[in-house]
Formats: structure tokens, sequence, C-alpha cells
């Protein structure tokens, strides 16, 4: 159905916005420079143009209204298709109570939005997929649109066959019937396009590679973790985040293929904090998370992480990491730095941020580059941010949501564009699908992102070799070092790169271009190409650390003598080289590690060994961003753990009962007298040897040994607990035990 008409009235609205906004109204600050934060603000609904007022930017920068509500309702991730239109997941069912009723009702819908006239703003919507269940990851491939629901791990492709702008095309391309029961907040996201031809996710140790007309599940090392949101630069560098650790960013210093790597000085303590301009009352992690004048003090709802790598913002944003903050109402700018191939951070304001706002239902939830060379935020504006796990009876938050009536905002949902005083957006119409793919070879050279990305796409996906001589052509000869890079990438895709132009490439002057070839050998060197092996040897010796480093993560799943022995002398040729040190030893410990466990699961009689590896997958999926991967804990460059160390705990070791308890309905308060920044959810939705299995991995490895947790022991205390809605304190646990 076509919502043109219906909202005429509302796109003329916009279009005296369009101008738009720009904001005249510099932070205030007190005489020591501090901010002066509305510490009572009204959590009443503002219209776009009220709201746009309230979002503070820095001097030059200001936003246009793109969509808004009644166009679009609770979005939460954007995607262009190579036309350059858009689509919007809603996730319509969402928290539309303080008790997240009906959640999963399949209600939910993926809008496509059109610009009909070039004016930049959205004049057209269809409901392009309806009867979801809370839509959480979109790519746009060709004239498909992938899709992946909550508690879902199929995807599928929808595509539109009569032209009237509704899916009625539906096919399977990715089957996985196993249902996802952790909560909402913890299932995977992302389903982005990397550079390397893989989509990538969040939370599971999988990504997924395009083969005819289907996906294919490629198994990683280890679950690259992560939450909602994943972003990657211009060379495929990702970026992760999690909320639940309230860890801004992570996994970014090498490529998850390879394995998770962070340093605890990567970013530090001064980086997590962030700065509204608002008080901000309805944070999970209760007054610890407050100064003294109620604005949030720590990253918390860190998510929809971008990097900026179009081509209408100044020079200085491009390849700066963008992490949205809803509950701080804001949005944080990261730049970034590369020493010797480690990577840091830090906030490119001093105690301020890129865009914060005053209104409390501002939601930013989602960042992203568009086809116009712009920055767009998704507004999810809402009231209520978090799921109904952490808004429970008894809880902090439902006291600062009802005082507030936050439960009371919902339904709506705006996206903007960031723009620049003095620069236009491009208003260039792609018309990508339209076009063959000889013509697709130009827009590897295009100084936006969003255009070389999805010309290689297209290319790999359509799977036309009449190009190769072309991409050849560019691989070598382009002035322009991304472009070489893009076309040797497409080569790969369409699996015509050959050995001389990659031996080229491994010549290049640009040392980007180099670690490219170097990194696109890693699966041939994998798979035992001692010839490969011998090529790249000579880069031991390259002037980058980047190359260099690449070539030990190329070689790294190469058991080779030669392919070890060039790591090993790399390493001790350059000891001060911390990443590529500090990257091997990681590995190392976790080859140690998984064969202890191998060995100590062995010991075990047969259906207890099976709960252990079950338990594994689950701990290592769904665990691991607040326990750490090791269960010392996890790294969030602060002070404070989110949640506590699991390894040689005798609480872990001790009485099972309150552990099945605490999975089964969650727990909240101090553990021994020391706080923790977020809640332990509950995990009763899920069947008893579930519960059995997650706790008799964490009973029988991370340094503990105990009796495992059968399904039947979790069965008892499920019933002798039925009817329990609240979770568990410490206290009351020790106070059943008495």
């Amino acid at each position: 159905m076509s919502y043109t008409k219906f909202h005429l009235v509302w796109v003329l609205g916009i279009f005296m916005l369009t101008c738009a906004c720009k904001n005249k109204n510099k932070v205030k600050r007190d005489a020591s420079g501090n901010i002066i934060v509305n510490t009572d603000p009204s959590s009443e609904y503002l219209s776009p143009a009220e709201s746009m007022e309230t979002i503070h930017m820095p001097e030059g920068y200001s936003l246009q209204l793109v969509a808004s509500e009644p166009m679009i309702h609770e979005p939460v991730a954007i995607a262009w298709d190579a036309n350059g239109r858009l689509f919007v997941a809603e996730m319509n069912t969402y928290m539309q109570d303080i008790d997240g009723s009906d959640e999963m009702k399949p209600i939910c819908t993926v809008k496509r939005l059109e610009d009909t006239n070039g004016d930049g703003v959205m004049d057209k919507a269809v409901v392009f997929i309806d009867s979801l269940v809370l839509p959480r990851m979109i790519l746009a491939l060709d004239d498909r649109l992938l899709v992946n629901e909550t508690n879902s791990n199929n995807i599928y492709s929808y595509r539109d066959t009569d032209g009237d702008g509704i899916a009625d095309e539906k096919k399977l391309v990715f089957r996985n019937d196993v249902i996802s029961t952790s909560n909402l907040e913890h299932q995977k996201s992302g389903l982005i396009w990397n550079l390397d031809n893989r989509m990538y996710v969040t939370v599971e140790n999988v990504r997924y590679k395009y083969e005819n007309g289907m996906l294919k599940a490629e198994h990683l090392h280890e679950g690259p973790g992560g939450q909602w949101g994943l972003g990657n630069d211009d060379y495929g560098r990702l970026y992760f985040s999690a909320a639940g650790a309230e860890t801004p960013a992570l996994n970014f210093q090498q490529n998850p293929s390879f394995g998770r790597l962070d340093f605890e000085d990567q970013y530090d303590a001064e980086f997590q904090s962030v700065w509204p301009i608002i008080s901000t009352p309805d944070v999970q992690g209760g007054l610890p998370r407050l100064r003294a004048d109620s604005t949030l003090n720590h990253f918390t709802a860190c998510t929809g992480q971008s990097v900026y790598r179009g081509n209408t913002l100044p020079a200085d944003l491009k390849g700066d990491l963008l992490i949205c903050e809803p509950v701080g109402r804001l949005v944080r700018r990261a730049k970034i730095t590369n020493t010797d191939g480690k990577i840091t951070m830090r906030n490119a304001y001093d105690k301020q941020e890129f865009m914060a706002s005053t209104d409390m239902n501002f939601r930013p939830v989602n960042s992203a580059t568009g086809p116009d060379g712009s920055l767009y935020i998704v507004d999810m504006y809402r009231g209520i941010i978090q799921e109904g796990e952490w808004t429970k009876l008894g809880s902090y938050l439902r006291t600062q949501i009802l005082n507030k009536k936050l439960d009371k905002n919902l339904g709506r949902g705006r996206i903007y564009r960031v723009v620049y005083d003095g620069i236009k957006p491009d208003k260039t119409a792609p018309k990508m699908l339209s076009q063959p793919s000889s013509e697709l070879v130009q827009y590897l050279s295009h100084p936006n992102g969003w255009w070389r990305d999805n010309a290689q796409k297209l290319m790999v996906v359509r799977g036309d070799k009449s190009v190769v001589p072309a991409l050849k052509k560019l691989a070598l000869e382009s002035p322009v070092q991304l472009a070489r890079i893009h076309a040797l990438w497409t080569l790969d895709g369409l699996n015509s790169l050959d050995q001389e132009t990659l031996k080229a490439s491994l010549q290049d002057k640009d040392a980007e271009v180099r670690k490219t070839a170097v990194w696109i050998a890693a699966d041939a060197v994998k798979n035992g190409d001692s010839k490969l092996v011998s090529i790249l040897e000579p880069l031991k010796d390259d002037p980058s650390a980047d190359v260099r480093f690449q070539l030990a993560l190329t070689l790294r799943f190469n058991k080779s003598d030669k392919a070890q022995s060039i790591i090993r002398e790399m390493i001790a040729h350059h000891p001060d080289n911390e990443i590529m040190t500090a990257s091997e030893n990681k590995y190392q410990s976790s080859l140690h590690a998984n064969a202890l466990s191998e060995k100590n699961a062995n010991l075990l009689a047969e259906a207890d060994r099976k709960l252990v590896l079950q338990g594994s997958l689950i701990f290592k999926q769904l665990c691991t961003a607040c326990h750490g991967a090791d269960g010392k804990g996890a790294i969030n460059g602060g002070k404070d753990m989110p949640a506590p160390a699991l390894a040689g705990n005798k609480n872990v070791t001790g009485d099972p009962e309150k552990l099945i308890k605490i999975l089964l309905h969650g727990l909240h308060g101090p553990i021994n007298g020391k706080n923790y920044t977020d809640v332990m959810p509950a995990l009763g939705g899920n069947d008893d040897e579930y519960i059995a299995s997650a706790l008799s991995y964490v009973r029988n490895d991370l340094g503990n040994k105990a009796n495992v947790v059968k399904a039947d022991d979790v069965k008892k205390v499920r019933e002798a607990t039925k009817g329990r809605t609240a979770s568990w304190t410490w206290a009351e646990l020790n106070a059943a035990k008495k």
C-alpha cells in the first residue's frame, strides 16, 4: 500500500524543516567550563522540529529530518539498496508497556522509503514486509533484501517481483532451525557485507559467504562478542560494542576470523565517561551510574556504531567511529589512532559529545553512511529503551520510568541526516541495479564508501566475470589506493584473482594494498598452499608493522614448520611490536585452554560431557560479554566490571541450587557487598537441559571443578519456585539456605 497521499501534509511540513533547525543554541557552561545540565527535564513528546532544536552539535554541524512518524514507527536499523531506496526495520512490538507484553507477536514490519523528487526527504513509503517478529538484521543484497528476525537463526531473502513495492517472493537462504532463546538484547545483530565479501554478525562464532544464491556459514575460531550494532571502516576493520558489559567498542584489533583481541589500554577510563546535557534517571546501573548533577557517568547502552565513510562532511570526520548511547541521549565521536598496528581511540571532544539532546525521548540506536555521503542517525524516539527483563517489579528502572511517565511515549521514530555548513549532500541518484557490471567498476574509485561497497557487492553477487580484465587493470594501475583494494577483493569474490596480480599487489607501494593482498591469501594458506607461503615470506621484513601483523595472522592456521617459523622469526625480530606478540600469545593460550577443556571433559561420563560441551557453546555466545571469555571478567576500559568473575569462584563450585535460581529468575543487587553495573537477566525461558548445560560448563571449566548439574535438578528448583517473577538478591539466596 502506498502512503504517498496520506503523507502529503507531513512531507510539506518536512520541506519547511530541511534547511533546517540549525543549532543556534550553544551548550551552556559554568565558569569552570562544565556543561550546565537540565536536571529536571520534561518527558513530554516533542514534534520533530521541536526535538531537533534540543539536539546540540559542534559548530557547523546540523541535522535535517529525513523521515518520521507517521511514515515510520519504532525504527531500529536501516539499509539502502543499490538504487538508493531506504529499508527500515521496525520493532513495532518492542516495549509497548513497562512489562514488554506481547513483544513476540508477528506484527512488525520492514518499510521501504523513497525520495521521489530528490530533495533529500523521504516522500513515499510502503510496507515491504509485514508479519515479522522484531526484525533485527537487514541487508540489501541486490534487488533482494536479507532479513533475520528475533528468536530465529534462519535468514530469508525478500523480493518485489511485480514492481508494486511490496515483497511477494520469500526464499530461505540460510537455514538453522535452532530457536534463539536468550533475551532479545543478547541475540546477534549486524549482517554487514564487509570488504572481504563476508557477512559478519555479533555474538556468535559465525560469518556468512554468498554462494549460488545461498549463504554459507563459516565458523570462527571463537565468538566475536558484541551485541547491538556492528561497524566497519574503509579497510574492513570491524568494530563491535557490548551494552551489557558497558563496553563502547571491542574486538577491533584484528579481524574476528583470527580470534578475539582486546587491550586494557585501547582506550582509558576517561573514554568511558559520557557527557549528557540532560538528567538521565532511567539508567540500569542506578545511582552509582549517575554524577552529582544526575547525568550518566559511563557508557551503558552503547550501540549502533558505524565509521563515517562518506564525502560530504568535513574530511576530519572520515574514519571516525560514531557510537550511539540512547540512555545518555547522545552520540560519541571517537578518533582512531594506529600505532604500529595497535588501535587506540579517544573522544574527539573534551568532556563533550558529538551529538547530545535535552529531549528525554531522543534515543539514537543506529547510524550509517548514506549514498549521498551524509551520516544518518536512527532515533527510535521513545520513553523506555531497556527491555522488560530490566524493568521488572522492584527494579530501579521501573520506579524511574513510572515517575517520568516514560512508558507513555511510544510508537514514533525519526531518521536524521547530519550535514555541515557549506557542504551539500551528493544528490546523484544511484541506479546500480539496472546498470551492467561493466559500468559498476568505475564506482570502486568513488570517494564515498557506500558506492564502493555496493558496486563490489553487486559484481560478486552477480558472478559476472566479464569485468575481470577491467578489475585487474584497476588493481594494478589505479592511482586511487581504495580502488586498488576494492578491485582485489572483487576479483577474489569472483574467484578470479590470479597469482600474478596477487604477487604484484604484494609489492604495491602502499602498505594498505600490500596488507590487503596478504589478507586475501589467508584462505589458500589455511588450506595448505605451501607455494603461497613461500611467496609471502619476504614480507616478514616489510617496513609496515600492519603488513607484518597481517602476515602473522594469515599464517596462523597453517601448521607447516615454515609458516610457524616465519611467525616466530617476526616476533623475535620485532620484540617491541606489542600487537603481534599479544595476538599470538592470546591464540596459543586459547589453544591450550581448549585442549585442557577437552581433556577435562573426556574424564567425565558421556552424558556429563555432553552437558559441558553444550554449556560451552551457550557460555561463549551469551556470557562472555559480561563475564569475559576466560571467566575472569570483561575488559571495558574502566574500573568497574559489569558482572563478577566466574573463574576460580567458590560460589560457582558451591551450592548448585543458588545457581539454578539465578539462571531461572535472574539476580540483582550487590554480591558479597560488591556492586556490579549490570543485572543477571533471567534465562528461565529456556528448557531445563539448557540451564543445566550452562551451569555444568562454568562448574567444570574456567579453572573450576564441581559436579555437573542435571536437568532433573533444574526441574525441581523450577517447580519449587513456580510463580516467581522477581529476580533474586544475593541476600535472599543466602537466607533461603539457612
